[in-house]
C-alpha cells in the first residue's frame, strides 16, 4: 500500500486522546491505522462491528470491510435508516441485537460509517454495550467531519427535545476522507457548511475571512480542493483545540453550541424532516447574531458584534444558499415553549452562545424570553 498524504490533529483529552486523520483516499486504511504495527488502536483478530445506512453502507461499505477484514478482524455489520427521525432508543436496540448476536466482546469495537446520526447513535451503542466498548467514526458528510464525529458527545433523540438521551465517549480514531464528499447531496454540503461558518464566528476569523473571498459555499463542485482542506483542517482544528480545554462542557466547550439553541427548536418542531441540521443551525446563528445586536451587550472580549458583523454572518449563510428565515408553519410561543427543554437550561433560564466579535463567542442566561420573541418576530421578515 503506497504512502498517503494525511493531516493529523490531536485531541489532546487525558487518558483519551485520540487522532483526526483527514487524508483522501483514506477509507481504504482504516483497517491498517487500527492494526498499527506496535500500538494498535484495536488489536487484530478482534470483532468489528460496521454500522451504516443503506446509501452510505452501498457506496463504500464493501472498501470498509475489505480494508478491516484485510488487517485480520472479524467484521459484521448493522444497516439502520437513514434519517434524524430514526435517532432513537429503538435504533440503538437494534444494533446491541447485532452486537449479541455476534457476541461482540469488551475488546471489541464498533465503526461508525456514515453522518452525524449515524456516528452519534454508533458511539452511544458502543458506549452502552457491556459498558463501553471501542468506538471509531469514519464520517461521510461534511457536517459529521468538521463536528459530529468528534468530542465524544453520543446519544439519541426524545420524543420532546434533540440528543436529550446520550453519554460522553471518545473515540479511538477519527477517520475522514474528503474524497467521500464526491458522492453527497448538495443539500447535505450545504448544512455542513454552517457548522464550517460556525467555527469562523465563535473561534477563527481566518477561517470566516477565507469564507467570505470564496467565491461560492453552496457546491462541492464549486469548491477547490484548496478550500475544502482549510474547511476541514480550520474546522477540525477548532473543535479540537475547544473540546481539550472542556471535555464534559463545563465551560468553554459550550460554545460550539452556537446557532443550536433555536436550533434545535426548530428541528424538534418540524419533526426532523422539513428542515436539516445545518439548514436549523443556519438560521439559530442569524437568530443568535441578531439577539446580540439587539442586546448591545457590553463586549467581554476584545473587538465587537454590531449590525455589521450580523449582515457579513447572514451574507456567508446565504452565500452558502442555507435559509435565514424562520419556518412559517411553527409558532413563535412554540419556539419559546421548546427552548426550556434545551440541555443547557440551567436553574430554568435558557443558555444562549451570542457572538463577542467575529473570531469571539461567549455564554449568558441575561436573555430575556421578550427579547427573543421580539428577535424571532423579525427573522420572520428577513
Amino acid at each position: 500500500m503506497t504512502a498517503l498524504t494525511k493531516t493529523t490533529i490531536r485531541v489532546n483529552i487525558p487518558q483519551d486522546a485520540y487522532d483526526i486523520r483527514i487524508a483522501p483516499g483514506g477509507l481504504d486504511y482504516l483497517g491498517p491505522w487500527l492494526a498499527a504495527e506496535g500500538n494498535p488502536l484495536i488489536k487484530p483478530g478482534q470483532k468489528v462491528l460496521v454500522v451504516s445506512n443503506p446509501v452510505v453502507f452501498e457506496l463504500y461499505g464493501e472498501r470498509a470491510i475489505t480494508s478491516l477484514t484485510q488487517a485480520g478482524y472479524q467484521v459484521c455489520h448493522c444497516i439502520l435508516p437513514a434519517g434524524e427521525s430514526y435517532k432513537t432508543l429503538a435504533s440503538i436496540e437494534k444494533i446491541h441485537d447485532v452486537a449479541y448476536e455476534n457476541r461482540l466482546e469488551r475488546s471489541s469495537a464498533m465503526v461508525a460509517l456514515g453522518g452525524g446520526v449515524i456516528g452519534d447513535m454508533t458511539g452511544f451503542a458502543a458506549a452502552t454495550w457491556l459498558r463501553g466498548i471501542a468506538v471509531v467514526q469514519v464520517p461521510t458528510s461534511l457536517l459529521a467531519m468538521v463536528d459530529a464525529s468528534m468530542g465524544g458527545k453520543t446519544g439519541v433523540n426524545h420524543p420532546r427535545g434533540k440528543n436529550l438521551i446520550g453519554a460522553f465517549h471518545q473515540p479511538k480514531l477519527v477517520l475522514i476522507d474528503p474524497k467521500v464528499l464526491e458522492t453527497l447531496p448538495v443539500r447535505e454540503f450545504r448544512a455542513g457548511v454552517a457548522e464550517v461558518i460556525k467555527y469562523g464566528v465563535i473561534w477563527d476569523l481566518p477561517l470566516f475571512e477565507r469564507l467570505e473571498a470564496a467565491e461560492r459555499l453552496d457546491d462541492f463542485t464549486q469548491v477547490s480542493h484548496e478550500l475544502l482542506q482549510t474547511m476541514l483542517n480550520h474546522s477540525c482544528q477548532a473543535k479540537a483545540d475547544v473540546v481539550s480545554q472542556d471535555v464534559r462542557e463545563a465551560g468553554i466547550r459550550a460554545i460550539l453550541n452556537y446557532g443550536h439553541t433555536v436550533g434545535h427548536a426548530i428541528e424538534s418542531l418540524t419533526g426532523y424532516s422539513e428542515i436539516n441540521h445545518g439548514e436549523a443551525v443556519a438560521i439559530g446563528m442569524v437568530v443568535a447574531g441578531e439577539i446580540a445586536v439587539a442586546l448591545n451587550l457590553e463586549p467581554v472580549t476584545d473587538g465587537t458584534w454590531d449590525e455589521s458583523a450580523a449582515q457579513r454572518q447572514k451574507a456567508l449563510i446565504e452565500k452558502a444558499q442555507l435559509p435565514t428565515r424562520l419556518p412559517t408553519d411553527i409558532s413563535i410561543d412554540d419556539i419559546l415553549r421548546a427552548l426550556k427543554s434545551d440541555k443547557k437550561v440551567q436553574s430554568g433560564r435558557v443558555r444562549f452562545v451570542l457572538p463577542g466579535s467575529i473570531g469571539t463567542a461567549f455564554v449568558t442566561d441575561q436573555v430575556s424570553n421578550e427579547s427573543v420573541r421580539r428577535v424571532l418576530n423579525a427573522c420572520r421578515a428577513f
